[in-house]
């Protein structure tokens, strides 16, 4: 058993970082196997953040990640005192977020080789923040590794990037996601259909085969593309759509807000409706989070739908060009088989590029009702 070996379909980076341990655990480093920073890259659900984790846990583990060790265990579980995880639910992280960060990496590891630090989303840093981080890759630690995610290179800063060395990470086939979930006592046809519909993200398969309201929404979205023929609908659809984006992260925000909200009051020693002293800040500090956190989920939401809506044109592109063979929504054959002999192979290529265009706008904070109105309007 190894660390490394819930990390699908990438072989290649396993072998790199296996190399990587081997190295950081001789007295006399002379090769070029290990460095201080790293930057972890691939598509969504590629496993960025789970193989930046993996990799500090076989880091910090004697054998190089046995994954039965207390290392390994609390590594993982995300409690290790020598590991710092990073995780954003927010639309940014701050400058005040990395300067705390940079105090709490120097420190001298407690129980393992190295002070770890692990940043899931290093592409959402604030252009301040990003700067505070280059300073500590540039004058790094001794004991100090930096383990970076991002969706790609550029988006982190090009003075970040040359300071780190890559690992590119590539999106898992259909076929090890669907084996992987059948390992997970989901049967066979349930994980082909979540495999091929995630397009290869772990987490969107494991959910899809999980959550049948899941699948059920995705159902939705998909016809309700199918629904434009003119601009009324096409604003219609796109109102819809945002809609059920707020709906999902106000479902979501009032399952956590208001357990996050009491235990903090709880910790600052609230007492009826007043807080001690600081308490109010903390609590006005706590909700503008939250706040960020719920614009996140719309902005989330819209870009997973409109994925799904891709693979149903990119499944009209197939028939379009007579290959039958891999669809993803073979539930919706007929309805693609229609809007592939009513329009052509330029216009679903068009419809396929505007979409791309709009999650770009969405990722750039573009407001979301807008972006997806001038979509729909694309697609009708």
């Amino acid at each position: 058993m190894s660390v490394f070996d819930s990390l699908i379909d990438q072989d290649h980076v396993v072998t790199v970082l296996t190399e990587a341990v081997r190295a950081s655990k001789e007295k006399d480093n002379a090769t070029q196997e290990m460095t201080h920073a790293w930057l972890f890259t691939g598509p969504p659900g590629s496993g960025r953040s789970n193989t930046a984790v993996a990799f500090a846990a076989a880091l910090l583990c004697e054998s190089g990640g046995c994954n039965n060790c207390l290392n390994c265990r609390t590594a993982i579980a995300g409690t290790h005192a020598d590991i710092e995880l990073i995780e954003t639910e927010g639309l940014s992280i701050k400058i005040d977020e990395i300067r705390e960060l940079i105090t709490r990496a120097s420190w001298s590891p407690s129980v393992g080789g190295y002070r770890v630090v692990v940043i899931e989303d290093a592409d959402r840093l604030t252009e301040s923040a990003a700067n505070a981080l280059l300073k500590a890759i540039e004058e790094p630690g001794l004991r100090t590794v930096w383990l970076l995610c991002a969706p790609s290179a550029t988006d982190v800063l090009p003075t970040i990037r040359s300071r780190t060395r890559s690992i590119v990470l590539r999106t898992p086939s259909t076929n090890a996601v669907a084996k992987l979930l059948e390992g997970e006592d989901i049967n066979a046809t349930m994980a082909n259909f979540a495999a091929r519909a995630s397009q290869g993200h772990i987490g969107r398969a494991r959910h899809l085969a999980l959550n049948e309201d899941a699948r059920n929404r995705r159902t939705a979205i998909l016809k309700l593309s199918l629904l434009i023929t003119d601009v009324a609908s096409a604003f219609k659809a796109a109102q819809v759509l945002v809609d059920a984006a707020k709906l999902e992260a106000e479902e979501e925000s009032e399952r956590r807000d208001d357990t996050e909200l009491k235990n903090l009051k709880e910790a600052w020693g609230q007492q009826g409706s007043r807080l001690t002293q600081g308490g109010s800040k903390v609590v006005k500090e706590l909700e503008k989070e939250q706040k960020s956190r719920s614009t996140r989920m719309v902005r989330d939401f819209l870009d997973r739908a409109l994925l799904d809506i891709a693979t149903l044109y990119r499944d009209v592109l197939l028939v379009q060009s007579n290959s039958n063979d891999s669809l993803i929504n073979i539930d919706l054959v007929s309805e693609i088989q229609t809007v592939a002999t009513a329009t052509s192979p330029e216009s679903t290529l068009k419809k396929l590029e505007a979409i791309m265009v709009a999650r770009t706008n969405l990722s750039h904070n573009a407001a979301p009702l807008l972006t997806v109105e001038a979509l729909m309007v694309q697609l009708k």
